[in-house]
């Protein structure tokens, strides 16, 4: 059994070479900017019937609800029972992003165990800040880790070192943040509502407390710029807030009814936010503004509309709309951002079943349907028109939960297991009539 905090390496030429540098980065939850609409242009605007050509199939990352983090040529995620172990824990994984060879993996803790299988396993996408790596468990360990090695720099845990708790039962799924020199992050509760550290040495900086926080969701952070001020913005189990980024000062607070649980990730868009809880909850949009005093003031563009509501896939905002599974009945939405009304939500995808999470690139939709289905839908407020679909190799045993990740000309997916990339470049007239 490997020690806690060490590492194994397979012995592969080039373990520990300098991979070459992508063209660009995916390296957290939803991507750098945390919207998950990917910035790539000349993509596949249809899918030939199957799908997409797929690139590499790579078993043996474990059990996982984890998506790819990736930057700089390497991929990142989190997986128990995964293969090269004699032990059933749960490990950080990276991999070679253009094969999906392993090349390191360090122990996080146990597995995830609680409640009904489909529930267990990890759930953080890592995030990835230069030479280091950042992941944190659902039962709270929090650990930095050494991008090349996977040698362990510290650990802290969000319960025991800060007193967090979780508003649901379901364990801890945030991505931290990385900013600057501080790593943000959400222990939840009244003792630490949101903390900063140190990210090279795991020491606190600040510390936020909102009186009457029912504990940590599922969001990430996401940042705004008010002014000067810089905003961390969240939605816990007790509602949204923003704190300010250089002392941890809570700015503003929007408690939400007590729900099951509170998943989707904030959107901001300058000085809007719209946050979203599944449930039966729904979705409000908040304006921020500076109050001439150093802080920031929030109010109501319009309250908690149900029809807005996302259980876990996520919502995404393309132009001035936003797009997102209704709660969880796998029926796309699309919604105007500044009034919240409706332009469609009647479509469920012919090949869909369940729930989904959603990605956007180059004008199209991606939806991750639960039950192992792949839809390419155009971003389009007129209508739902799906463009493609296609069955993933592998899915079906448990949820397909993880979140699509767009990067390079490729989609990669996570289900449980196996890792997948497809190529979904736009081939030039002349590849297409060579047949390359």
């Amino acid at each position: 059994m490997i020690p806690r905090g060490l590492f194994f390496a397979l012995v592969l030429f080039g373990t520990f070479g300098v991979i070459q540098q992508a063209t660009a980065d995916w390296p957290t939850f939803r991507g750098a900017d945390r919207t998950a609409v990917s910035k790539e242009t000349d993509l596949l605007q249809e899918w030939p019937a199957g799908g997409p050509s797929l690139l590499w199939k790579v078993e043996g990352s474990g059990r996982g609800y984890t998506s790819l983090a990736i930057a700089n040529g390497r991929g990142f995620l989190v997986g128990d029972s995964i293969s090269g172990v004699d032990d059933k824990d749960e490990y950080l994984i990276c991999i070679d992003i253009r094969d999906g060879k392993r090349l390191w993996a360090v122990k996080a803790g146990a597995p995830w165990m609680s409640g009904q299988s489909s529930w267990q396993s990890s759930r953080s996408t890592p995030t990835v800040d230069e030479d280091r790596v950042y992941a944190l468990t659902a039962d709270g360990d929090l650990f930095c880790c050494d991008v090349a090695t996977g040698r362990e720099h510290w650990r802290k845990n969000l319960k025991k070192d800060f007193g967090g708790n979780k508003a649901d039962s379901w364990g801890y799924s945030e991505s931290v943040l990385i900013d600057g020199k501080q790593l943000v992050c959400t222990p939840g509760g009244e003792k630490a509502t949101m903390v900063a550290l140190d990210k090279l040495t795991g020491d606190t900086i600040w510390t936020t407390v909102r009186e009457g926080d029912r504990g940590a969701g599922h969001a990430s952070i996401v940042i705004s710029k008010i002014g000067d001020v810089r905003v961390y913005v969240q939605t816990t189990g007790g509602g949204a807030l923003g704190v300010r980024a250089g002392d941890g000062k809570l700015l503003w607070s929007y408690p939400i009814e007590k729900t099951t649980a509170v998943i989707p990730t904030p959107i901001v868009r300058d000085d809007l936010v719209f946050i979203s809880a599944g449930y039966g909850r729904g979705g409000a949009l908040l304006k921020q503004a500076a109050d001439g005093a150093g802080g920031v003031a929030m109010s109501e563009v319009y309250p908690l509309k149900k029809e807005l509501g996302n259980k876990h896939g996520g919502v995404l905002l393309v132009g001035d709309y936003l797009y997102g599974d209704t709660d969880s009945s796998g029926v796309p939405f699309c919604a105007n951002l500044t009034t919240g009304d409706i332009k469609w939500n009647k479509t469920r995808p012919a090949g869909g079943g369940g729930t989904f999470s959603i990605a956007a690139a180059d004008g199209r939709l991606y939806l991750h349907f639960e039950k192992g289905t792949m839809v390419l839908a155009k971003a389009d407020p007129e209508a739902f028109v799906e463009v493609g679909s296609f069955t993933i190799p592998g899915s079906g045993e448990r949820p397909s939960w993880a979140h699509p990740v767009i990067l390079d000309g490729k989609l990669y997916l996570r289900e449980n297991n196996t890792v997948l990339c497809y190529d979904i470049r736009e081939k030039s007239p002349a590849a297409k009539s060579s047949g390359n």
